[in-house]
């Protein structure tokens, strides 16, 4: 029995270094290269997934990758807001941020969620700074349209339109990884924007081009059937990407998703990933594997 064992012993550690040996090459590959990271929604929802996630972003750096994260917090923000007696509206998607709104908005994130992820890396032994999002992202209003046309007022909500990208790139300079929380500084007024973190991290894909752009959320990927997880695709181009917008087969929040990866591609970024945060290890497994485990989108199909 104990030679057994030790035999058992052996063969698992003989397929831990065959890993080891198959993700040399994605190593090799990406060893200094900026890979931009967007997780947010129901991916936020499980503390111990969340640190995972903290710890797989630590590996990165230790193989040598340079991670940027943009994180979401749309849920602490509502629960913070009913706290406050605010009730939670949308309008199009987007919600509604009122001047008394936008300051539970940015303490929610910049004084609880930012400092949480950047403790979590730290106490993995990575290194990682927390960079306010009015830091980096210049914004404008949205305008938006009731189902009639009609103008409806949404409040302190923006649209990025470019991005300051000095404490991004000093913090990567010191080896240090950028977390970067989803507001914007108003051009002309400085008042602080609530935006959609999806659109803000493909914003800052567009101007820091990274080799990846990957949206970690609570869905395997994009798929044939949005019913049938079975049906996940791989990997496509971008014009299938938006034939498959064009057939309805991508819908509903996936769309501005979609859109975001595919002007990033077209800004010069060269893969953009949508993977399930709910399972463990997804990151790495994506990144650091040949056959991945989410949807690639690229420019053009190899």
């Amino acid at each position: 029995m104990i030679k057994k064992r030790k035999i058992d012993h052996l063969q698992e550690e003989i397929t831990k270094a065959d890993i080891l040996v198959e993700a040399l090459p994605y190593m090799q590959a990406y060893r200094d290269k900026t890979v931009l990271i967007k997780f947010g929604g129901s991916a936020m929802d499980n503390p111990e997934l969340v640190k995972s996630l903290m710890r797989d972003i630590v590996v990165m750096e230790a193989m040598g990758l340079n991670p940027v994260v943009v994180h979401g917090g749309g849920k602490a923000i509502t629960k913070a807001m009913a706290e406050a007696g605010l009730e939670a509206k949308f309008v199009n998607g987007l919600r509604v941020t009122t001047k008394e709104a936008i300051s539970i908005v940015e303490s929610t994130l910049s004084s609880h969620i930012n400092p949480d992820l950047v403790e979590m890396m730290r106490s993995a032994g990575g290194k990682a700074v927390g960079i306010p999002g009015t830091n980096v992202f210049v914004g404008e209003k949205i305008r938006e349209t009731d189902e009639e046309g009609h103008p409806v007022d949404i409040g302190m909500v923006g649209r990025v339109i470019s991005c300051l990208l000095s404490r991004v790139e000093e913090a990567l300079s010191l080896q240090l990884t950028p977390v970067i929380s989803p507001l914007a500084r108003e051009l002309g007024t400085n008042q602080s924007l609530n935006v959609n973190a999806d659109l803000a991290a493909a914003a800052l894909a567009r101007e820091l081009k990274p080799v990846k752009l990957i949206f970690i959320s609570d869905v395997p990927g994009l798929l044939s059937d949005p019913a049938d997880p079975s049906t996940l695709i791989q990997s496509i181009n971008r014009k299938e990407a938006m034939e498959l917008m064009g057939d309805g087969t991508i819908s509903g929040g996936m769309i501005p998703k979609v859109k975001s990866a595919v002007d990033a591609l077209n800004a010069g970024v060269r893969k953009v990933h949508f993977i399930d945060g709910r399972v463990p290890h997804t990151l790495l497994m994506e990144i650091f594997t040949p056959e991945g485990i989410g949807t690639e989108i690229v420019r053009e199909q190899r």
